[in-house]
């Protein structure tokens, strides 16, 4: 039994980069820390973030906590591939997500239901999301690979904007230290519930330099509202890369906890919804030369009222009940500039130091009510459909003590102006976190 075991164990070192048998992978994450927010909002044991890393409208006091997924999201997954015919293969990938502190499953809308009816200044951390306390939250898919004809995959799936936003992202989508990580507008395409598509199928193709994708999801199936159609192309050449993205959302979905007034008389585990057809295009690039990584991009994204109206009582994300619905908040268009750029510098080996920017800009789409509605400009705090801006640092040293294991240390400091201030309880909060990640 010692000599099968002494065997066994140099089998598994000899082979100890991959958890991988007859095809199949096994992979996952756990990243946990602790922060501390100038101002802040507790703990949540259920959205993906646990804390608010930027400021929101609640964000109301200084805390010290244990940080959660704050530069990768918590996850264990299977993927595999198994070859059919010469260069033909069959592909397949099911990943969940999960929140370390708590051991939960990952659900952003859970976070919105805990504090239906609460002033803001007695909330817990919580949000809207793509993770809705779905077994496989992450990704749930199947498909077929080529070498020559490329990849078409079906199922629930990250979109095309969020495969962007993890690729040129300096903090690469980092939920502590990036705007466009912590949110998921960006990725979204307008909402975060869009990150990841439900019923989506997508192609993927490239040939040298140049790639192309595209991938629809089909609509008025589940909680996702209508159809989604996405396209990307992009190239590389000479340590430059390049995507461009157009994205067009039908019935887009934005959650919101319900009011103490909505929460007095609706059911108490509903929520309520702001309804949308939002269309983005996207460019961004990085530039790789010796130990520097440049990264930056720009998103233009539009807000219009559904053509597809949809009535209070439906179901979204995770089965979650909606008895609240606008249809009508985008009368006046809504359009959200968001541009980002940063630079990673690999000091040695195993440190890097990357440093980012994020700016948002957002319009002014207010109206006077009237046949036709008037539109009327502002540029302060009175409403949140008045202009304003966000902006946002981050400086992130990320250090490698193995092939799996990695420590960081960093800080993001973020602030909103007019518009986009309207009803917060502080404008501006710093966040310095510090934590260990573990890949397998």
């Amino acid at each position: 039994m010692i000599a099968s075991a002494a065997t066994a164990g140099a089998a598994q070192a000899a082979d100890d980069s991959s958890l991988t048998w007859n095809g199949v992978t096994l992979y996952g994450t756990v990243d946990i820390g602790v922060a501390y927010q100038t101002h802040g909002t507790p703990l949540s044991d259920d959205f993906y973030t646990g804390l608010g890393y930027l400021i929101s409208k609640n964000s109301n006091k200084s805390i010290t906590s244990i940080a959660p997924n704050a530069m990768s999201q918590s996850k264990v997954g299977l993927k595999g591939t198994e070859q059919i015919a010469d260069g033909l293969s069959v592909v397949f990938k099911v990943e969940t997500g999960f929140n370390p502190q708590s051991g939960k499953i990952s659900d952003a809308l859970q976070s919105l239901v805990n504090n239906n009816g609460r002033a803001l200044n007695n909330q817990s951390t919580n949000a809207d999301g793509g993770r809705a306390g779905q077994i496989f939250n992450g990704a749930a898919y199947a498909g077929l690979s080529s070498k020559d004809f490329g990849t078409v995959t079906l199922g629930r799936q990250t979109g095309l904007l969020t495969d962007a936003i993890g690729k040129y992202d300096p903090q690469g989508g980092s939920y502590a230290f990036s705007v466009i990580g912590y949110s998921g507008a960006t990725a979204g395409g307008g909402d975060t519930e869009n990150t990841r598509l439900d019923r989506s199928i997508k192609y993927i193709y490239s040939n040298g330099p140049v790639r192309v994708s595209g991938l629809y999801q089909f609509g008025d199936t589940g909680g996702q509202g209508g159809s989604t159609t996405q396209f990307d192309i992009g190239g590389d050449y000479a340590g430059f890369s390049v995507d461009g993205l157009y994205s067009k959302k039908n019935g887009a979905i934005g959650a919101s906890p319900l009011s103490a007034a909505q929460f007095a008389t609706l059911p108490h585990d509903s929520l309520a919804a702001t309804i949308s057809d939002n269309t983005a295009f996207t460019l961004a690039a990085n530039y790789t030369t010796g130990p520097f990584k440049i990264s930056g991009g720009y998103e233009h994204i539009t807000y219009k009222n559904p053509s597809d109206p949809l009535v209070a009582g439906f179901n979204g994300l995770g089965g979650y009940e909606f008895s609240v619905v606008n249809n009508n908040a985008y009368a006046i268009h809504k359009v959200l500039e968001v541009s980002w750029i940063g630079a990673k510098y690999k000091i040695s080996d195993a440190l890097d130091l990357t440093g980012a920017y994020y700016h948002y800009d957002q319009n002014s789409y207010q109206g006077v009510t009237g046949n036709p509605l008037v539109k009327t400009n502002c540029s302060d705090t009175r409403a949140g459909s008045c202009s304003g801006s966000l902006n946002a640092f981050s400086l992130v040293a990320d250090y490698k003590f193995t092939k799996r294991f990695d420590v960081y240390a960093g800080a993001m400091f973020s602030k909103v102006s007019d518009g986009l201030a309207s009803g917060y309880l502080h404008t501006s909060t710093i966040d310095p976190t510090i934590g260990g990640r573990f890949n397998f």
